[in-house]
C-alpha cells in the first residue's frame, strides 16, 4: 500500500517538526479569533486581529506575535488555503464540533501530531495515555531533530491537544474517551480524505475519519444528515459512494486532489 498524499498545495503539511513542539492545539485562541474575525478575512487581518487589537488578550506585544505565528503555523489563518477555508466556514455550524475540527485540522497541518494519531486512537475506552509509547513514536518520527527535553515537551502538548478533542480525559493521568461527532465534524473529515485524493467508501476509513470514533455505518448516516442540509453532497448505494464538495474548492483545487 503506498504512503498517503498530503499535499501541501491543499494545506497538509509533512516532515519532521511541528507546531507542537511549542504549542498546543490553541483551541481557546482558535474560538477567540475565530469569533472576532469574519468570514473572507485575509491572513494580514487575522495577524492585525492578534498583534494589534489583540483579540486573545495577551498580556505582552512579544505574546501576541509568537501567538499569530503558532496559529498560522497550524491553521494557516488563509482562505485561499481550503483547509482553513473549510474550517471557517464550518465553524459556526454547530459549535460542539469546534474541538474536533480543530483537531482534524491540526492532525492535517503538524506532523508531529499526526504521529501520535495512533497511540492515542488505538487505546481502549478507560485505557491510560501510554507516554512512553507516544515518546517513542515521536523519536521514530523526528529522528535526531528533537532532543530529549523537547520531545518531553512535544509529549506533554500532544496530550493536551489530545485532551482539548475530548479523546483524553484527566489532568495528571489521563485515560482514553469516546468523542462523539456531528455530521459537522465528518464532513471535515470526509473533506480532508477526500482532498488526499480517497474515493468511494475508502473515504470512510481514513485517519481523519478514525479520529471520530465511530462505525463508517455511522458516519455515513452523519454524511447523509450532512448531504441533506447541503454541507457537501454523499449519496450511498450498497458499497458505491458518491461524494462531492460542489461549493468548497475552485476547479484547480478539485483537480490537484484527484489522482493523476
Amino acid at each position: 500500500m503506498s504512503a498517503p498524499r498530503y499535499p501541501d498545495q491543499l494545506g497538509f503539511k509533512s516532515g519532521e517538526s511541528g507546531t507542537h513542539t511549542s504549542r498546543t492545539l490553541m483551541l481557546d485562541e482558535l474560538s477567540a479569533l475565530l469569533a472576532a474575525v469574519g468570514q473572507g478575512a485575509t491572513r494580514e487581518e487575522f495577524v492585525r486581529a492578534i498583534v494589534e487589537n489583540n483579540v486573545l488578550r495577551k498580556s505582552t506585544a512579544s505574546t501576541r506575535r509568537i501567538s499569530a505565528q503558532r496559529l498560522t503555523e497550524l491553521y494557516a489563518l488563509d482562505t485561499t488555503v481550503p483547509i482553513f477555508r473549510v474550517l471557517q466556514r464550518l465553524w459556526p455550524v454547530h459549535p460542539d464540533a469546534h474541538s474536533l475540527l480543530a483537531l482534524l485540522s491540526g492532525l492535517a497541518r503538524d506532523p508531529l501530531l499526526r504521529s501520535t494519531a495512533p497511540t492515542v486512537l488505538g487505546l481502549r475506552e478507560g485505557q491510560s495515555f501510554d507516554r512512553d509509547a507516544t515518546t517513542e513514536v515521536l523519536r521514530i518520527h523526528a529522528g535526531n531533530r528533537l532532543n530529549e527535553d523537547i520531545l518531553d515537551k512535544v509529549v506533554r502538548n500532544t496530550a493536551a491537544s489530545w485532551t482539548q478533542s475530548g479523546h483524553l480525559v484527566g489532568r495528571t493521568f489521563k485515560k482514553r474517551q469516546r468523542v462523539k461527532p456531528s455530521p459537522t465534524a465528518v464532513t471535515m473529515a470526509l473533506f480532508l480524505g477526500y482532498l488526499q485524493g480517497f474515493r468511494g467508501t475508502g473515504l470512510l476509513r481514513t485517519l481523519w475519519c478514525e479520529a471520530l470514533d465511530s462505525t463508517p455505518e455511522a458516519l455515513a448516516g452523519m454524511a447523509t444528515r450532512a448531504s441533506t442540509a447541503g454541507a457537501m453532497r454523499f449519496r450511498q448505494s450498497g458499497d458505491v459512494v458518491e461524494i462531492g464538495f460542489p461549493d468548497f474548492l475552485t476547479k484547480a483545487e478539485n483537480e490537484m486532489a484527484s489522482h493523476g
